[in-house]
């Protein structure tokens, strides 16, 4: 009886009400997608219901039965997420915050600076700093989170004794040029070195005196890198080089510091490509870690021998020559290991400053290394123009990336959270690969079909409009080819509204 009351007025607001409840759900998923990078209903379908169902968590750690090869990908893409810090981070007095007196932008998050005070307290600092009064201030300086409360701790800590680290930390945020950050450095460099002589005499004598001689350690190479790129951002670009070479002579197991990737930029910027060539012969082996730097490096030397001269017409009719064939898979080579750089370097998205730390293929490590070695793309005639035409040829390659690479394991899932908490989102838009999609297909879904049946009830209860409606798109659609008379409107509604 209940059923045979309702009339279709009454489907018709039904059908109105699911459809404005889908609108409503379809534009909170589009807001969400847009801010947070993730769809709401797969994020609660993943996360609480598909545990409620008896699903397993793909975040879980595997169960005894797994492979060795399995578990060794496991762990070798786990490590690949690692923050890591940025070879060429800038000058936080001197640049990052003369970006924000011109602009009143933040140029680096909470999250990183964060990670860069955790650095400084592990490079900087041991349990013995409470012997000597100026190590002990500086030992609080680094763990204070507001900038003049550090520069303060820095001024008291000097007014006691030369103290190597208090230089450090004047050089990095007090310091508003270059120039200034690289005499406070050499005065640094002074205390370190006497420092390190100490300590040096003294390593084997208790695990006390091995951790002070491992901080001093830390010191020394950190003041002489940070004087190698001051000279390299002043222009003495071959004594950058110098200092750098002989940096890694006299602590060539300090690989953490990357100190090969400094070299690298500056050995470009001299066109000194035979010696480029060396440093990436020693440090692109397969047991070492890659990065952007490696790779795309190694792409620019082999694009160079070729690109001037390189036509994608002429390409597509005599086929690519051996040379050719080369440098396009080392751009394949390198895309896949970090598919954001070319973007950067074809100028199709834009640049900010690049971060402290830097998620290796990941959007941050393809901000640092485009912001310098852009200009070095350049440089090189044709090299961006093979670029354009080669690079997204990856893809094709490796149409699932997160299952399996080519070269490379595959590309690790957790990038775009980390990038997000390292990169400054409210005026940057965090690059994601793979591309994600909002689900719209199963909202769109819910509105064809809440639209269908609005549709049907509607010719059900309005039939000679909606026949003319029908009428009038068809006709609209395919002039000339439905000439029905206008009789048949009402007798062909139903196939109309089909």
């Amino acid at each position: 009886m209940f059923l045979n009351t309702l009339t279709p007025k009454f489907y018709v607001a039904l059908t109105g009400t699911s459809s404005l409840i889908s609108g409503l759900i379809l534009i909170f998923e589009w807001w969400y997608f847009r801010k947070y990078g993730t769809s709401f209903i797969e994020q609660v379908s993943v996360s609480h219901l598909r545990p409620l169902l008896g699903g397993v968590d793909s975040s879980s750690p595997s169960n005894s039965n797994t492979s060795n090869g399995e578990a060794d990908s496991n762990r070798q893409s786990v490590s690949e997420c690692k923050v890591w810090r940025n070879p060429l981070n800038l000058f936080r007095g001197a640049e990052y915050n003369r970006y924000t007196w011109v602009t009143g932008r933040e140029p680096l998050t909470y999250y990183d600076m964060n990670l860069s005070a955790q650095d400084h307290q592990t490079f900087f600092t041991c349990d013995s700093d409470h012997l000597r009064p100026a190590d002990a201030i500086m030992q609080k300086a680094w763990r204070e989170r507001n900038p003049q409360a550090r520069i303060s701790a820095a001024h008291e800590a000097l007014e006691l004794e030369d103290c190597a680290t208090a230089y450090i930390l004047l050089a990095e945020e007090e310091a508003t040029t270059i120039m200034e950050a690289e005499r406070l450095f050499k005065q640094a460099l002074k205390a370190g070195e006497s420092c390190y002589r100490r300590s040096q005499q003294l390593q084997h004598h208790g695990t006390q005196y091995e951790a002070q001689h491992r901080r001093d350690t830390n010191v020394l190479v950190y003041i002489k890198r940070r004087l190698a790129m001051c000279s390299r951002k002043l222009g003495r670009t071959r004594e950058a080089v110098k200092m750098m070479r002989d940096l890694m002579k006299e602590f060539p197991l300090l690989s953490m510091f990357n100190i090969h990737e400094n070299l690298l930029e500056s050995l470009l910027e001299l066109q000194n490509y035979a010696d480029v060539q060396a440093v990436l012969a020693k440090y692109d082996d397969i047991s070492l870690p890659k990065s952007a730097t490696i790779c795309y490096t190694a792409a620019l030397l082999k694009a160079r021998a070729v690109s001037d001269k390189f036509s994608p017409e002429a390409a597509s009719r005599r086929g690519l020559s051996t040379a050719e064939m080369n440098a396009v898979e080392a751009i394949h080579r390198a895309v896949e290991f970090n598919p954001h750089v070319p973007k950067y370097l074809l100028e199709m998205k834009s640049l900010i400053l690049p971060p402290e730390h830097i998620l290796k293929r990941g959007d941050s490590e393809a901000i640092a290394y485009a912001f310098f070695h852009l200009q070095h793309w350049k440089r090189v005639e044709g090299a961006l123009n093979l670029l354009h035409c080669t690079w997204e040829g990856t893809f094709r390659m490796i149409p699932y990336p997160l299952e399996k690479g080519h070269l490379f394991y595959p590309y690790p899932i957790c990038t775009e959270t980390a990038d997000r908490e390292l990169l400054p989102t409210v005026f940057h838009e965090v690059s994601v690969y793979p591309k994600k999609e909002l689900p719209f297909f199963i909202l769109f879904t819910a509105g064809l079909c809440s639209f269908t049946a609005m549709l049907a009830l509607l010719t059900h209860q309005f039939p000679e409009l909606m026949g003319v409606f029908a009428k009038a798109v068809m006709l609209c659609c395919s002039p000339g080819i439905y000439h029905l008379p206008a009789e048949s409107c009402t007798h062909n509604t139903h196939i109309y509204a089909v």
